[in-house]
């Protein structure tokens, strides 16, 4: 008999070298996980459809789908989003994850691309909004600015929030946002405004190898993710902690394995307990 594991979630790029999306799907059941959040290329390799009728064949919800954004340097960008946004409601994900693009080719500004970014993200809520799908801005830690995410901070996140009004959100990701001075104040902002849509969790890595492709399954590195876990929860979000690894190191391990490891790894060191 397979046991639940409530509170947890898994993203799919963890186990991408592993499994196709079904086996993802079904390796995740059959270790009584019930959450995942699918990638748009794996969409678009099986089909929306599909997707929507595997989820629901294992009974499994979308926490997010990742990801739209990208507003500074793809040139159709508003056009990409708005499908990527038809795409989160046909699976059903609970809300659209955006990583919203580094400078532009060539540039060095800055505050331009902040800018820009503002400005496909307000072209694209109307259409969101009528879709009913929540904007989840993921903030990327700063070594991230040049070339995928020019919003770093929790605080620009929300600013950003603040400024576009309904149908926002951010995801609070624990390898991006860990190291941030401010960041007890920003997630009680962030719950005051009911802005919380989505937490990740891996672990941040000394030394890190990689800037994309050397996150630390928790436990592995600097962390603290039971004080992280009891700001969320404090600031009113009781949803799923949702692992996102992107690893050479554990892509090559079996996926059953992994798997496993996030369970074990999540049960001791992740869930909040009282002070």
């Amino acid at each position: 008999m397979v046991t639940a594991v409530p509170g947890l979630a898994i993203n799919l790029a963890t186990l991408r070298e592993q499994f196709d999306f079904r086996g993802s799907v079904e390796a995740c059941a059959r270790h009584g996980i019930s959450a995942v959040a699918p990638w748009r290329d794996q969409l678009a390799k099986v089909g929306v459809t599909e997707v929507a009728n595997i989820l629901r064949d294992n009974g499994m919800t979308a926490t997010g789908l990742c990801r739209g954004g990208m507003f500074t340097v793809m040139p159709d960008a508003l056009d990409d989003n708005k499908r990527a946004v038809d795409e989160a409601v046909a699976i059903g994900a609970q809300c659209l994850v955006l990583v919203v693009g580094g400078l532009p080719k060539d540039s060095r500004d800055l505050p331009k691309a902040r800018a820009m970014v503002a400005e496909g993200l307000a072209a694209l809520l109307p259409h969101a909004r009528a879709a009913g799908m929540p904007l989840a801005i993921e903030p990327l830690h700063p070594m991230y600015a040049p070339d995928r995410a020019c919003v770093n901070t929790l605080s620009q996140a929300l600013d950003l929030c603040d400024a576009l009004g309904e149908g926002v959100g951010v995801v609070l990701d624990t390898y991006h946002l860990w190291w941030d001075p401010d960041l007890a104040a920003q997630i009680r902002r962030a719950g005051k405004g009911k802005r919380i849509l989505a937490h990740h969790i891996s672990d941040f890595r000394v030394p890190t190898r990689d800037l994309l492709n050397d996150r630390g399954m928790m436990g592995d590195g600097v962390i603290d993710f039971k004080a992280f876990r009891r700001m969320v929860e404090k600031a009113g979000y009781k949803g799923p902690q949702e692992v996102e690894i992107f690893s050479y190191e554990w892509w090559h391990r079996p996926g059953d394995e992994v798997l496993e490891t996030c369970i074990d790894r999540y049960k001791r060191l992740c869930r909040a307990t009282p002070r």
